[in-house]
């Protein structure tokens, strides 16, 4: 036979476009259409529902950015269309290749009821079927003019991320507003043609089931009447029931297909309208799940549902129908899809408890499988936190997104730092906005690195980020492959359902040890510098709050802010989401940031003084400090209050060449003429700090510009080209702290070193107006270390200062917390920050030996999505610390974190609870949530090591008992006798409950 197969295939793609499919509308007839366009900001719906119209024709102008225009379109459905399907055809003017990154819609009945969203892929609402002839037709659209930020040029400043700085102009023209005839059958002919036509693209030449599939569509465009295609659709369907009825194979892969729509909680817009891009989502999904009774949807992050009871009850009481069928589920138990590298111990936790914690309460769901598609790598201390939470799988995706190294599983146990493994399942299909394609089905399957031990694997499927979830064309096409031959079978399932089925089949997967480290986006961790920063104060300033308020509540009898304390950790987390907390958003979403956490700050600054006030007694002229910290200082016991203790005296000289010596009887640092740190002397070990000939507290400026994704990533050939900022204007003492000044560019630096306690602080103020450059700080260090710890949640990880391989080389930019530490055998050195995350650590050697070189990452300056990142003046706190052992690193990260208050007052506090090991490391305590007024107190071995410690409540306990992070018990209660006996695992996390006598 001669081989026409291109010729076939050439001929089903033209006549599919140019004939079948614009025969799924055969009749319309145009829709009159009036419209309001909405001032300021969006409206609630009756207003938008109830403000006057104006006419506007189909070609008009309409839109400004970020603006909402509220449209109504009324007609009558003509008499000869009785009996027929009849459906709103409604195209505000979209681009069908930006689907959820432009203008939205969502259909209201005249009664306000919520139909369905409006969007490239979705411009149908279902009129009737069958119709009757003369029926009246009337909806309103309310739509978002929201402007596309990510354009085919993709990376290119704009202007459009803020409605301050956005323009006037409209963005769009109304471009089709009709009542149509809906051919069913056409429709299916067009799903049959499509699934099987990508079918065949996938499957071998020289296999038969390819040819047969051509053969039957060949016999099917054959039946197709071009001039009469809706009266010969069905006789064209009957010649592809025969391909279209073959079994898969026995070892076809298998595939969970979960109807989803990733939606950033921010990104390329602002919160508000993640509002209404949930509620638009939410109510195709319903609808959908009304039409097809196997389709099932999976909605993420407890915060977009809690939005949704808030501003949209009527989306929200279908929503509530839905889930009570099983198939509309709860998915994630987070608070919102946040980063997980960057959020403190307490606060990832929490993402847990608050969004488990809604499911429950609202539905009585307690999933246990996390889901965090679209996250930037996870950290090491996760898998902890996760079965803490009551949870015990994990999906993801992104790490699919890595640009030097192939991940070598898709299903496998994640092992955390503790030790704790986690069921991890990374979808081969290689998105979380499937559409069930049939290329997307072909490369999940040979992608798939578990065969010949496991065969099922997940598929995420809809559009995301206001796109409007899954269609009834991947509904049709997860129909016709779910059981055909030469397809991975597809079928409708729970992430629970899919979880129980990979476990199962796969009882002994292989293991990953340590975090889930993305191979690109690494500059998240430095970019939106005041977002980050806002984010680890609030964090500490909810600590202190809680142990105060509580302490307050125990000791004075005080209230405690339940509710405000509620409120604020749910703002802090959603700020945590992977956009936000990033720096990846627009303008708009970081301008409000900083206004939240300013706003954050005041009321939880306000909670402290509340408490501590009722706590201090009467002023009589004295002053007490509160230690928030979890290890005691100055004589001030953690989690508690004592009057002031001296500082030790610091010593300040000049330096015969030039510069400054400083001196505390611990450190003895010497600044040379330049401002750069030259020695740094630990005269306990005596032992210098600074690598040979070389200076620390160097400042250093690249040029940055990577290939894409400006925000987000930091290319590995930044480092080409480095400028050493070593010039000064002024180099000076003030009392016992060098102040150091330097310009460069059209950007300024204050520094100001001074001693404290046998460590270096090091105070950095700049005034930044570089545009696409990267500013680190640089501390070459005389320490020969094969690996370095940085603190994640709940303990630290390490990782390699050399780069033997591939993985190694690619984690060029890393995450730290409070502290990162490096050491040879009897002696480290550690270096704490107040509010950076991003940093590096390489290692070179010469004839003085190894120089471990650690720089602390300040500052960026992308233009894209935020055409202004940074611009503007920062403050940073770090300091190093010399003869740091791991524990010191602890004890320093969060004394620089949590500073001592100084309170007028004279009556000593006793904390609430003590702790007889540094080891263990105290990070909440706290009312319990129910409001039964028992005390919560959360710790953890911080060290890498074992531990026996006594926890000591300073109150009297009639029952104790260990809790998940949830507060639930998790054990029999025991009544405590002189304190509390621990005995803690490396890392282990432990949750007490106590309540009072």
């Amino acid at each position: 036979m001669h081989d026409d197969r291109t010729l076939v295939e050439a001929r089903l793609k033209r006549v599919l476009t140019e004939r079948i499919r614009p025969a799924v509308y055969p009749e319309s007839v145009p829709l009159e259409v009036g419209v309001w366009h909405a001032p300021g900001e969006p409206v609630p719906v009756a207003e938008g529902l109830a403000a006057p119209r104006e006419p506007i024709a189909v070609g008009t102008p309409w839109g400004p950015p970020w603006g909402t225009s509220w449209f109504t379109v009324s007609g009558t459905v003509p008499m000869e269309w009785t009996g027929k399907i009849v459906e709103a055809v409604l195209d505000l003017g979209f681009n069908p290749d930006k689907t959820g990154f432009q203008c939205e819609g969502l259909v209201y009945r005249p009664d306000g009821t919520p139909v369905k969203s409006l969007n490239p892929r979705q411009q149908w609402v279902r009129i009737a079927g069958p119709a009757e002839g003369g029926e009246e037709v009337r909806l309103h659209i309310e739509a978002a003019s929201n402007p596309v930020i990510l354009d085919y040029h993709p990376f290119l400043p704009t202007q459009l991320g803020d409605k301050e700085t956005a323009g006037t102009e409209p963005l769009y023209r109304l471009a089709r507003m009709d009542l149509a005839v809906f051919d069913k059958t056409v429709w299916d002919l067009v799903m049959d043609l499509e699934v099987l036509g990508e079918l065949m693209q996938e499957l071998p030449v020289e296999g038969a089931r390819r040819w047969e599939i051509l053969r039957a569509i060949e016999r099917a465009l054959d039946a197709v009447d071009l001039q009469n295609v809706n009266g010969t659709a069905a006789a064209a369907r009957a010649e592809l029931t025969g391909v279209l009825a073959a079994p898969a194979v026995p070892s076809a892969h298998r595939i969970s297909a979960v109807g989803h729509a990733h939606i950033d909680s921010a990104w390329l817009w602002p919160l508000r309208e993640t509002v209404r891009k949930v509620a638009r989502t939410a109510s195709n999904m319903t609808t959908l799940l009304e039409e097809d009774p196997d389709f099932v949807f999976a909605m993420s992050q407890a915060q977009q549902w809690a939005w949704l009871k808030e501003h949209r009850p009527e989306v929200w009481a279908k929503v509530v129908k839905a889930v009570a069928t099983g198939r509309f589920v709860p998915a994630g138990g987070m608070w919102v899809e946040s980063d997980t590298n960057m959020p403190g111990s307490e606060a990832m936790a929490r993402q847990f408890v608050h969004g488990k914690r809604f499911f429950i309460d609202e539905f009585g769901v307690d999933n246990e499988e996390v889901w965090l598609p679209d996250t930037f790598g996870f950290a090491a201390g996760l898998p902890q936190i996760i079965k803490a939470a009551g949870s015990k799988r994990l999906l993801t995706q992104k790490i699919s997104w890595s640009q030097t190294n192939t991940f070598p599983h898709h299903t496998f146990l994640w092992e955390g730092i503790d030790g704790t493994r986690i069921f991890t399942h990374f979808p081969p299909i290689d998105t979380y906005n499937a559409s069930l394609r049939g290329g997307e089905l072909a490369h999940a399957a040979r992608n798939f690195k578990d065969k010949g031990v496991a065969r099922h694997s997940l598929a995420p499927t809809g559009h995301g980020d206001g796109g409007g979830g899954t269609t009834r064309e991947m509904v049709a096409r997860a129909a016709r492959v779910r059981d055909l031959e030469g397809s991975p079978t597809v079928t409708w399932e729970t992430p629970a359902e899919f979880f129980d089925k990979a476990e199962a089949e796969y009882p002994n997967p292989p293991v990953w040890v340590g975090e889930l480290y993305l191979e690109l986006h690494r500059a998240t961790l430095t970019s939106q510098a005041k977002t980050k920063q806002g984010n680890r104060r609030s964090e500490a300033l909810l600590r202190e709050a809680e142990l105060w308020a509580a302490t307050a509540a125990v000791r004075a009898g005080a209230g405690y802010p339940y509710e405000a304390l509620d409120r604020l950790w749910k703002t802090v987390l959603l700020h945590q989401f992977h956009d936000i907390l990033p720096g990846s958003s627009i303008a708009w979403v970081h301008r409000e940031a900083r206004r939240t956490y300013e706003l954050v700050t005041e009321e939880l600054n306000g909670i402290i003084g509340t408490a501590q006030r009722a706590l201090a007694g009467e002023p009589s002229g004295g002053t007490l400090v509160f230690n928030g910290a979890p290890h005691a200082r100055h004589g001030v016991p953690a989690g508690g209050a004592a009057p002031e203790s001296p500082a030790a005296a610091v010593r300040a000289a000049p330096r015969p060449e030039g510069g400054f010596v400083l001196d505390d009887g611990l450190l003895k640092v010497e600044i040379d003429g330049r401002g750069l740190v030259v020695s740094a002397y630990d005269l306990r070990a005596g032992r210098e700090t600074v690598a040979p000939g070389r200076a620390a507290c160097l400042p250093q400026l690249h040029p940055d510009f990577p290939n894409k994704w400006d925000a987000w990533d930091v290319d590995e050939f930044y480092r080409n080209t480095v400028t050493d900022l070593t010039a000064a204007d002024d180099v000076r003492l003030d009392g016992v702290t060098v102040v150091v000044e330097r310009s460069f560019g059209v950007s300024s630096m204050v520094q100001r070193l001074t001693l404290a306690e046998g460590r270096l602080e090091i105070d950095t103020e700049v005034d930044w107006h570089e545009t696409e450059k990267f500013l680190k700080l640089a501390f070459p260090l005389d320490v020969r270390a094969d690996r370095y710890a940085s603190e994640s949640q709940y303990g630290h990880a390490f990782r390699p200062t050399h780069t033997n391989t591939s993985w190694e080389a690619a984690k060029f930019e890393a995450c730290n917390h409070r502290f990162v530490h490096l050491e040879e055998p009897g002696w480290g050195v550690a270096m704490v920050t107040d509010s950076t995350y991003g940093h590096d650590v390489t290692r070179d050697v010469d004839e003085h030996g190894t120089t471990t070189t650690l720089r602390v990452s300040l500052l960026r300056a992308p233009r894209f999505p935020d055409p202004e990142t940074d611009q503007g003046a920062h403050r940073f706190r770090h300091a190093l610390v010399p003869g740091a052992e791991i524990g010191d690193a602890v004890r320093e990260g969060h004394f620089i974190n949590q500073p001592e208050r100084r309170v007028p007052g004279s009556a000593p506090v006793e904390p609430l609870v003590t702790v007889d090991d540094d080891a263990v490391v105290v990070t909440a305590v706290k009312l319990a949530d129910d409001g039964s007024g028992d005390v919560v107190v959360r710790f953890h071995e911080s060290r890498g090591g074992r531990v026996r410690a006594t926890l000591r409540p300073g109150f009297p306990v009639a029952e104790v008992v260990t809790t998940d992070l949830l507060e639930r018990p998790t054990a029999e209660p025991e009544r405590p006798g002189d304190g509390i006996a621990v005995a803690l695992r490396p890392f282990e996390l432990v949750t007490l409950r106590m309540k009072r006598a």
